[in-house]
Protein backbone atom coordinates (compact mmCIF):
# COMPACT_ATOMS: atom_id res chain seq x y z
CA UNK A 1 0.00 0.00 0.00
CA UNK A 2 1.36 3.41 -0.95
CA UNK A 3 1.19 5.59 2.13
CA UNK A 4 2.13 8.74 0.27
CA UNK A 5 -0.13 8.16 -2.72
CA UNK A 6 -3.25 7.80 -0.56
CA UNK A 7 -2.93 11.29 0.94
CA UNK A 8 -4.98 14.02 -0.73
CA UNK A 9 -3.45 17.31 -1.86
CA UNK A 10 -4.96 20.57 -0.60
CA UNK A 11 -5.13 23.23 -3.33
CA UNK A 12 -4.86 26.84 -2.07
CA UNK A 13 -7.40 29.42 -3.28
CA UNK A 14 -4.86 31.25 -5.44
CA UNK A 15 -3.94 28.10 -7.41
CA UNK A 16 -5.89 26.95 -10.47
CA UNK A 17 -5.70 23.28 -11.56
CA UNK A 18 -6.95 21.93 -14.86
CA UNK A 19 -7.03 18.23 -15.74
CA UNK A 20 -7.40 16.87 -19.29
CA UNK A 21 -7.11 13.07 -19.57
CA UNK A 22 -3.79 12.41 -17.80
CA UNK A 23 -2.33 15.88 -18.43
CA UNK A 24 -2.33 18.21 -15.40
CA UNK A 25 -1.76 21.96 -15.59
CA UNK A 26 -1.26 24.03 -12.42
CA UNK A 27 -1.18 27.84 -12.42
CA UNK A 28 -0.50 30.17 -9.49
CA UNK A 29 1.17 33.44 -8.50
CA UNK A 30 4.72 32.03 -8.94
CA UNK A 31 4.19 30.58 -12.41
CA UNK A 32 2.63 27.81 -14.45
CA UNK A 33 3.65 24.14 -14.56
CA UNK A 34 2.42 21.22 -16.65
CA UNK A 35 2.92 17.50 -16.29
CA UNK A 36 1.81 14.22 -17.78
CA UNK A 37 0.83 11.91 -14.91
CA UNK A 38 2.90 8.70 -14.60
CA UNK A 39 1.48 5.57 -16.22
CA UNK A 40 -1.12 3.56 -14.30
CA UNK A 41 -2.26 6.62 -12.30
CA UNK A 42 -5.22 8.97 -12.61
CA UNK A 43 -5.97 12.25 -10.88
CA UNK A 44 -9.32 13.69 -9.84
CA UNK A 45 -10.34 17.01 -8.32
CA UNK A 46 -13.06 17.72 -5.71
CA UNK A 47 -13.42 21.45 -5.06
CA UNK A 48 -10.09 22.26 -3.35
CA UNK A 49 -8.47 18.81 -3.09
CA UNK A 50 -6.67 16.58 -5.56
CA UNK A 51 -6.65 12.78 -5.27
CA UNK A 52 -4.36 10.36 -7.14
CA UNK A 53 -5.59 6.81 -7.82
CA UNK A 54 -3.86 3.74 -9.27
CA UNK A 55 -5.17 0.96 -11.48
CA UNK A 56 -3.68 -2.07 -9.69
CA UNK A 57 -2.03 -3.40 -6.56
CA UNK A 58 1.27 -4.66 -7.93
CA UNK A 59 4.65 -3.14 -7.06
CA UNK A 60 4.92 -0.89 -10.14
CA UNK A 61 1.43 0.57 -9.71
CA UNK A 62 2.13 1.37 -6.05
CA UNK A 63 5.44 3.04 -6.94
CA UNK A 64 3.83 5.16 -9.68
CA UNK A 65 1.00 6.06 -7.27
CA UNK A 66 3.40 7.61 -4.72
CA UNK A 67 5.51 9.22 -7.44
CA UNK A 68 2.52 10.84 -9.13
CA UNK A 69 1.20 12.22 -5.86
CA UNK A 70 4.63 13.64 -4.88
CA UNK A 71 5.16 15.30 -8.26
CA UNK A 72 1.66 16.80 -8.19
CA UNK A 73 2.15 18.08 -4.62
CA UNK A 74 5.48 19.68 -5.61
CA UNK A 75 3.76 21.42 -8.53
CA UNK A 76 1.04 22.88 -6.26
CA UNK A 77 3.62 24.00 -3.66
CA UNK A 78 5.88 25.44 -6.36
CA UNK A 79 3.30 27.68 -8.03
CA UNK A 80 1.93 28.88 -4.68
CA UNK A 81 5.09 29.31 -2.55
CA UNK A 82 8.09 28.45 -4.75
CA UNK A 83 11.31 26.61 -3.94
CA UNK A 84 14.62 28.14 -2.83
CA UNK A 85 18.21 26.83 -2.70
CA UNK A 86 21.12 28.85 -1.35
CA UNK A 87 24.80 28.49 -2.21
CA UNK A 88 27.89 29.99 -0.57
CA UNK A 89 31.18 30.68 -2.34
CA UNK A 90 34.41 30.51 -0.31
CA UNK A 91 37.88 31.38 -1.61
CA UNK A 92 40.09 34.35 -2.34
CA UNK A 93 38.88 36.05 -5.52
CA UNK A 94 35.93 33.67 -5.92
CA UNK A 95 32.75 35.53 -6.81
CA UNK A 96 29.53 35.38 -8.82
CA UNK A 97 27.43 37.89 -10.74
CA UNK A 98 24.09 37.79 -12.56
CA UNK A 99 23.24 39.65 -15.75
CA UNK A 100 19.88 38.89 -17.34
CA UNK A 101 19.51 35.11 -17.55
CA UNK A 102 23.23 34.38 -17.27
CA UNK A 103 25.32 33.66 -14.16
CA UNK A 104 29.04 34.46 -14.38
CA UNK A 105 31.29 32.85 -11.80
CA UNK A 106 35.01 33.48 -11.19
CA UNK A 107 36.30 30.39 -9.39
CA UNK A 108 40.06 30.59 -9.77
CA UNK A 109 40.20 29.18 -13.28
CA UNK A 110 41.88 31.03 -16.15
CA UNK A 111 38.43 31.90 -17.52
CA UNK A 112 35.08 32.94 -16.04
CA UNK A 113 32.29 30.34 -16.07
CA UNK A 114 29.09 31.43 -17.82
CA UNK A 115 25.90 29.51 -17.04
CA UNK A 116 22.63 30.20 -18.87
CA UNK A 117 19.57 29.82 -16.64
CA UNK A 118 16.54 27.77 -17.69
CA UNK A 119 13.06 29.30 -17.89
CA UNK A 120 11.25 30.23 -14.65
CA UNK A 121 14.45 30.07 -12.54
CA UNK A 122 15.70 33.28 -10.95
CA UNK A 123 19.13 33.76 -9.39
CA UNK A 124 20.22 36.61 -7.14
CA UNK A 125 23.69 37.28 -5.72
CA UNK A 126 24.44 39.16 -2.50
CA UNK A 127 27.92 40.43 -1.63
CA UNK A 128 29.38 38.43 -4.57
CA UNK A 129 29.44 35.19 -2.51
CA UNK A 130 25.84 34.33 -1.52
CA UNK A 131 23.81 32.87 -4.39
CA UNK A 132 20.04 32.35 -4.06
CA UNK A 133 18.22 30.21 -6.61
CA UNK A 134 14.42 30.27 -6.70
CA UNK A 135 11.59 29.11 -8.92
CA UNK A 136 8.34 27.12 -9.04
CA UNK A 137 9.85 23.86 -10.41
CA UNK A 138 11.63 21.92 -7.65
CA UNK A 139 13.56 19.78 -10.12
CA UNK A 140 14.92 22.76 -12.10
CA UNK A 141 15.90 24.69 -8.96
CA UNK A 142 17.79 21.67 -7.61
CA UNK A 143 19.43 21.01 -10.98
CA UNK A 144 20.68 24.61 -11.30
CA UNK A 145 22.04 24.54 -7.73
CA UNK A 146 23.81 21.22 -8.32
CA UNK A 147 25.33 22.37 -11.62
CA UNK A 148 26.59 25.67 -10.16
CA UNK A 149 28.07 23.75 -7.22
CA UNK A 150 29.61 21.22 -9.60
CA UNK A 151 31.86 23.81 -11.26
CA UNK A 152 34.09 23.88 -8.14
CA UNK A 153 32.87 21.62 -5.31
CA UNK A 154 34.24 22.52 -1.92
CA UNK A 155 37.59 20.85 -1.20
CA UNK A 156 38.44 19.41 2.24
CA UNK A 157 41.80 21.13 2.92
CA UNK A 158 41.02 24.85 2.82
CA UNK A 159 37.23 24.59 2.29
CA UNK A 160 37.48 26.57 -0.95
CA UNK A 161 34.70 26.22 -3.48
CA UNK A 162 30.94 26.35 -3.86
CA UNK A 163 28.75 24.69 -1.22
CA UNK A 164 25.12 24.61 -0.18
CA UNK A 165 24.23 26.95 2.68
CA UNK A 166 24.49 24.99 5.90
CA UNK A 167 26.49 22.13 4.31
CA UNK A 168 29.05 20.64 6.68
CA UNK A 169 32.53 20.21 5.19
CA UNK A 170 34.82 17.67 6.81
CA UNK A 171 38.23 19.29 6.98
CA UNK A 172 41.39 17.24 6.49
CA UNK A 173 44.74 17.90 8.02
CA UNK A 174 47.43 18.85 5.51
CA UNK A 175 50.86 17.28 5.15
CA UNK A 176 53.18 17.61 8.14
CA UNK A 177 56.91 18.21 7.95
CA UNK A 178 59.02 15.53 9.62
Amino acid sequence: MSRIGDQSIAVPNKVKVSIADNHVSVEGPKGKLEMEMPKRTTVSQDESTLTVARDGDDREAKAMHGLGRSLLNNMVLGVSEGFVKKLEINGVGFKAAVSGNKVTMNLGYSHPINYVLPDQVKVSVEKDVSVTIEGPDKQKVGMVAAELRGFYPVEPYKAKGVKYAGEQVRRKEGKTVQ
